[in-house]
């Protein structure tokens, strides 16, 4: 990694090859503005990313809630190419592509060492998918993190769930809490605060950092940290903007996202144990704190979890999935289902 100095002094060397390029428009979209420490790294990304492609990067960036953008609607505006690079919240796009589900299936993959296996099995059937369908493809896949129960109610096991309305993202999820008796609400990041706040939900599935950068700990008081998914995020570009792009500078762009994406499965990993602590109160925290009570996980609600699984979650895929696309369970169990240890009968 370049040090400020050596970047600075980077960029005024290239600035001038950089002028004398013609310019190349990249309209791209990031994620909602509430997840403001991936906003900052998508941020930093696309201003150096010029100078490090070598390229005369013409760059619009917004968060997708700035912009009017519902998550669901990703792949449909790659398609149409509205515009050119996109985060993309997989499990929400999954309306559209059921398959795109079974990378962060509810209970499958429940730590990133799981989750890498997962997203590496996956990944070019992800884009073979993507490509024929969406015209679209894949430059980055990473995860939030582990996805855990944010209420404003006690929870203390998978059993107080019953009779809550919970926010779910994912069919995989919805299938989950219909299973252990909860109410799932389908919405999005940028809707789960104010729904919280007005008792619309009693809880929200997400990562650690997202319920703390969102503000979560002012209309929550309890975390449920039962991790039942890693929370996949994509970015993608529409292939009519990849076109345009000789393939020394495609080469290039796969590069660059792959530093982008390197960077997001680190900060997963890190920022998990230091947001519960911002959101419990602790005294380690160094940022705002709030005063969440961390409950414990009960051992037996990890099986629970997992009879789940087998149970109703990858029933419900299967049977979803197969009806958009014949091949699905095939696939899956020859990709992630192989990585993971599941096979879909």
């Amino acid at each position: 990694m370049l040090r400020p100095l050596a970047l600075l002094a980077a960029l005024a060397v290239s600035a001038p090859a950089l002028a004398q390029q013609a310019p190349i428009p990249l309209r791209a979209v990031g994620h909602f503005s509430q997840n403001t420490k991936q906003i900052e790294i998508e941020r930093a990304f696309y201003a150096r990313l010029p100078a490090e492609t070598g390229m005369n990067l013409q760059i619009t960036f917004n968060p997708m809630d700035q912009i009017g953008l519902q998550a669901a609607d990703a792949l449909r505006h790659l398609r149409t190419g509205a515009f050119d690079v996109m985060a993309v919240l997989i499990g929400q796009v999954a309306r559209d592509e059921p398959f795109f589900d079974g990378m962060d299936i509810i209970g499958v993959s429940t730590n990133v060492a799981d989750l890498r296996q997962a997203v590496a099995a996956g990944r070019e059937a992800i884009d073979k998918r993507l490509q024929e369908r969406f015209n679209a493809k894949v430059l980055a896949i990473w995860p939030f993190g582990p996805q855990y129960f944010f209420c404003n109610v006690p929870v203390k096991s998978i059993a107080d769930l019953k009779g809550l309305k919970v926010r779910s993202y994912t069919p995989s999820m919805t299938a989950l809490l219909q299973h252990v008796g909860a109410s799932p609400v389908t919405l999005q990041f940028s809707e789960v605060y104010p729904a919280l706040q007005r008792g619309l939900v009693s809880c929200g599935i997400t990562s650690a950092v997202s319920a703390y950068t969102g503000n979560w700990g002012e209309v929550t008081n309890n975390v449920f940290p039962l991790s039942v998914a890693g929370g996949v995020q994509g970015h993608f570009v529409s292939m009519a903007a990849w076109r345009r792009f000789t393939p020394e500078q495609q080469a290039a762009l796969m590069r660059a996202f792959k530093g982008l994406e390197d960077s997001f499965w680190n900060f997963a990993e890190t920022s998990d144990t230091t947001s519960l602590a911002c959101l419990a109160g602790k005294p380690e925290c160094e940022g705002r704190k709030f005063n969440s009570t961390i409950n414990a996980v009960p051992p037996e609600d990890d099986a629970r979890v997992r009879d789940a699984v087998t149970a109703v979650v990858l029933p419900s895929f299967r049977d979803s999935c197969n009806r958009v696309w014949a091949e699905c369970t095939a696939v899956w169990n020859a990709t992630v289902g192989k990585a993971r240890g599941y096979t879909i009968p």
